[in-house]
């Protein structure tokens, strides 16, 4: 199914018209095994979510279920099948012989809608306690491996499966704890006015929590990557072991049988030139919200203006709107922000998203502004800064900036020169950083230090490949000194 199709299996949870019945028919068809149903067992179950309020009225009815069921095909969730049944009327053999199957890719979404509804506004717990038992896997999968490679067994590949799928559930757990736990973390430090209770609750939160989750991961990544560099060296060997599935080329396999299932798992403990891993991000986001949090502390308790912040002023006058009535309310509306109603003599103008018949709490919410929550004050602040023309800065930064391009292409040109006879050139130093950059993006591309890599300037086109060679040395001379690869060769081309 194309990407498109398959955003289409999204469509009955925001449609116009009986949504909740759509959602009570999926939840019918992914709560059995294999569920095969007609359209009249579909009716008989939603006849009781009807009585009890869960669906509309007449929502139970056969020639609103089939109707239902044939968008729910018609978007991708369901599939048509038949069935002979014994039926004493042609309706009864329509509604019977008609039968519904749900689709795999809509029972994922389903699970995920029904997970998403269950989840609580609130943090979530990070499973730190998987840290130690991924690192604990690591290492029974190292000797499992050797085993496997030793003996051969049936057994020890059984063991072997076992653990690699142990592992990366472990893992997968633990950085959906952390993911969730994060965004949670960024939703409620990003406002900008936090209650003296929710600051000392984030406060305990961030100082004493995240504290303990960021060491928790500091402390066992070394150990993490030291194993995971033991099995990348024999991870052919252990794909080849895990081998492939007699379900055809198109299954869905479980993690840990491709190169990629396990790249993954050593980005997200060790980190690559240019691409830092999720613990380093994870240290990073720490730091960031212990920023935002001692931020919104000094504005609370700063002594800018009558009162740190005018919430509490706002939430009671919110409160009064709340409990009076519409006299009283007009009254309140009137007092406390000095507008009057006017009479106009043209008609009125368009209303762009709420009318005069749309109570205030269903109408669009309004963003209050800083300046208003925090000192009652609507006037505009300040003015705009000019623009500064500084003509002799910026002619000495471009030129600067050309004399940095043509000492880079000064550079590449000696290397390209030098290219045939690398090994007895003496390069100049800006040479030897130019090569040394090229070097260090190539040798990144590699995961085994058998492999062979490359990387190419992207503005002038040369390009450095190593290449592992055994017993052999590659020694390039300059005049900063002479840097030596052992069991590789180097090309520039």
């Amino acid at each position: 199914m194309e990407p498109a199709g398959r955003l289409k299996l999204y469509a009955y949870l925001d449609a116009r018209d009986h949504q909740r019945t759509y959602l009570a028919i999926m939840r019918l068809f992914t709560s059995t095994l294999l569920a095969d149903l007609s359209a009249g067992e579909v009716a008989g179950a939603l006849a009781g979510a009807e009585r009890e309020g869960r669906v509309e009225a007449g929502e139970s009815r056969i020639e609103n279920v089939i109707t239902r069921l044939r968008q729910l095909v018609e978007w991708g969730n369901l599939v048509q099948g038949r069935r002979e049944v014994v039926a004493s009327s042609i309706a009864e053999f329509q509604h019977g012989s008609v039968r519904y199957q749900v689709g795999k890719l809509a029972v994922r979404v389903q699970r995920d809608v029904d997970e998403l509804l269950r989840v609580p506004e609130g943090a979530r717990e990070v499973s730190r306690e998987l840290l130690p038992a991924v690192e604990r896997g690591l290492d029974r999968l190292g000797q499992s491996l050797s085993e496997a490679l030793i003996s051969g067994a049936p057994r020890s590949r059984e063991v072997l499966a076992e653990q690699v799928t142990t592992l990366f559930l472990q893992h997968a757990e633990l950085a959906a704890t952390v993911r969730d736990f994060y965004a949670y973390l960024g939703q409620v430090v990003t406002r900008h006015h936090l209650a003296p209770e929710e600051i000392s609750g984030f406060r305990n939160l961030l100082v004493e929590y995240i504290q303990m989750v960021v060491e928790d991961v500091l402390r066992h990544t070394p150990a993490i990557a030291d194993a995971l560099a033991r099995v990348t060296s024999a991870r052919s060997e252990l794909l080849r072991l895990l081998g492939r599935a007699d379900l055809g080329e198109k299954v869905e396999r479980a993690r840990g049988r491709s190169a990629e299932d396990w790249q993954d798992l050593t980005d997200w403990f060790v980190d690559r030139p240019g691409r830092p891993s999720q613990v380093t991000a994870l240290r990073e986001a720490t730091a960031r919200a212990i920023g935002s949090l001692l931020a919104s502390v000094k504005r609370a308790t700063s002594g800018g203006g009558l009162l740190p912040s005018r919430r509490a002023e706002l939430l009671k006058l919110a409160g009064w709107f709340d409990a009076g009535s519409r006299e009283q309310a007009h009254e309140l509306y009137a007092a406390a922000f000095g507008l009057y109603p006017a009479r106009h003599v043209s008609p009125a103008p368009e209303h762009d998203r709420d009318n005069e018949r749309t109570p205030w709490r269903d109408g669009p919410v309004v963003d209050v502004q800083v300046s208003v929550r925090s000192r009652g004050d609507r006037g505009a602040r300040g003015r705009t800064s000019r623009i500064l023309d500084d003509p002799m800065t910026e002619q000495s930064l471009l030129a600067e900036a050309r004399e940095a391009d043509e000492r880079r292409a000064a550079s590449v040109a000696e290397l390209s020169a030098a290219a045939p006879r690398l090994a007895s050139t003496t390069l100049s130093g800006e040479a030897l950083e130019v090569l040394c950059e090229l070097l260090t993006l190539a040798m990144a591309q590699r995961d085994t230090a058998a492999d062979s890599g490359s990387a190419t300037d992207p503005v002038r086109g040369l390009r450095v490949t190593v290449s592992h060679a055994l017993g052999k040395s590659t020694r390039i001379r300059s005049a900063a000194g002479t840097l030596t690869l052992h069991d590789s060769t180097l090309v520039l081309d």
